[in-house]
């Protein structure tokens, strides 16, 4: 008879509640990739391969082929230009199609990881003093799992519904952990079963096959009132802080860089070209942070989420600075279309000290901000990804009403401050709103 109190079973009804066992009872799995490494104290291990369904492999495998296909057709075009790149249309080319092939190729690795699995995976299952290791993989890498022995109940062999998400696996092993069904093997029976029931046997001495006779049912100790409401894990309480105003030592940082360009115009005789190949140059140089916050974020996600961002990205920045060369340096300067590569690159030379204020600002912000007031923590792989392209709808605008009205006016002088003007309004609205959100403490 179960004799589970009332509440706890509300309690279990709740959404996102194995979650929030997981997170207080401190239950949660311990997870590393990489190659596995040697268990202290070792006593049993066992492989399960994977099933093999041969019609999902023979899918996959035409998948892969038809994926590969225009992957080989754009590697031939840019092998044409093995012999040198004479123009700034040329580099735009070659930029454009590697970003885009780098893009595409993230779903035929994607396929063919999924086949070299499928074909060679395996699942290890290895036991030591209080500790349980579910490996998956391919032999000796992979990813692990690591389970408090004691915390694991019920052990079964389980036979899953056809349809459904575990219907691959066949007959296979499931076992509770904290409020969560785990599982693992395929086309297992019940001599596999004994066998691993021995070994945990003989590790604690007892395999518990009750939830409740388990050992008191350790996840649901300090659970609340069945009429508590339900709080979803958050980020680990900091100092709290007064929210900051505008005025910080991170804002007057981006105010000055972007007033750069004002002492340039003034003293260095830049034109409205230099200062829009320089707002081109800083939505770069926000993209190379954002691979960097998508891979704090991200994590192991962000091998495939990382050159797909910049593969997008970087196809966009490509064709944006030939339109903000073609248009604003060649354009206003009446030069005609040339795109000789020694002009561009003087022309970021000529630049250097507004770059480096950029990096500098910006990479003050990535470091204190993002990561030293752990601004992560509230980030999404999905949000992250998208954050940048402000910056594109930004430089949209500059194009086509700044260039417009340059060429109305004749004299791009006013142009130029209000160009300035605006992004400076629009760069500390932004940077305030998004450090407001980020919660108490950011600067």
């Amino acid at each position: 008879m179960n004799s589970r109190p009332r509440r706890n079973r509300r309690l279990s009804s709740f959404p996102g509640a194995s979650i929030r066992r997981m997170f207080r009872g401190g239950t949660r799995p311990a997870f590393r990739f990489g190659l596995e490494k040697p268990l202290d104290g070792e006593s049993f291990r066992r492989e399960y391969r994977f099933r093999r369904s041969w019609v999902a492999i023979a899918v996959l495998l035409v998948m892969d082929a038809v994926f590969l296909f225009p992957a080989f057709s754009t590697s031939r075009q840019l092998l044409s230009f093995s012999d040198g790149i004479h123009s700034l249309f040329d580099l735009v080319i070659v930029l454009f199609l590697g970003a885009w092939l780098m893009g595409w190729m993230m779903a035929p690795l994607a396929i063919t990881g999924i086949l070299i699995l499928m074909l060679f995976g395996r699942e290890a299952v290895r036991l030591a003093p209080a500790t349980m290791e579910i490996g998956v993989g391919l032999p000796f890498v992979g990813l692990t799992a690591t389970y408090d022995l004691d915390r694991l109940r019920n052990l079964r062999l389980a036979q899953p519904p056809a349809k459904s998400a575990r219907a691959w696996r066949g007959p296979h092993f499931e076992f509770d952990y904290a409020a969560d069904s785990i599982a693992f093997g395929s086309d297992i029976g019940l001599q596999d079963l004994g066998e691993v029931e021995s070994a945990i046997k003989s590790v604690r001495g007892r395999v518990p096959r009750d939830a409740d006779a388990a050992h008191g049912a350790p996840e649901e100790q300090g659970a609340t009132e069945a009429g508590d409401v339900f709080e979803p894990p958050s980020v680990e309480s900091r100092a709290e802080s007064p929210p900051k105003g505008w005025l910080t030592f991170s804002v007057l940082a981006l105010i000055i860089a972007n007033l750069i360009p004002v002492a340039g115009a003034a003293f260095l005789g830049w034109e409205l070209s230099d200062v829009m190949v320089l707002y081109w140059a800083e939505s770069a140089v926000i993209g190379l942070f954002n691979i960097a916050k998508i891979a704090v974020v991200g994590r192991w996600g962000a091998l495939f989420a990382g050159p797909f961002f910049a593969s997008h990205f970087g196809a966009f920045m490509a064709v944006h600075f030939l339109f903000v060369y073609t248009i604003f340096v060649e354009g206003f300067r009446g030069s005609g279309p040339s795109g000789n590569l020694s002009e561009v690159l003087n022309l970021f030379v000529g630049l250097w000290p507004a770059l480096l204020a950029l990096v500098v600002s910006h990479g003050y912000s990535f470091f204190v901000n993002f990561l030293g007031k752990e601004e992560y923590r509230a980030r999404t792989m999905r949000t992250q990804m998208t954050e940048p392209y402000s910056r594109i709808v930004f430089m949209h605008m500059v194009l086509i009403f700044g260039g417009g009205l340059a060429m109305v006016l004749g004299e791009p002088t006013l142009v130029i401050l209000a160009v300035i003007a605006l992004k400076v309004i629009l760069d500390v609205k932004a940077h305030v709103k998004q450090r407001r959100s980020a919660g108490p403490g950011s600067a």
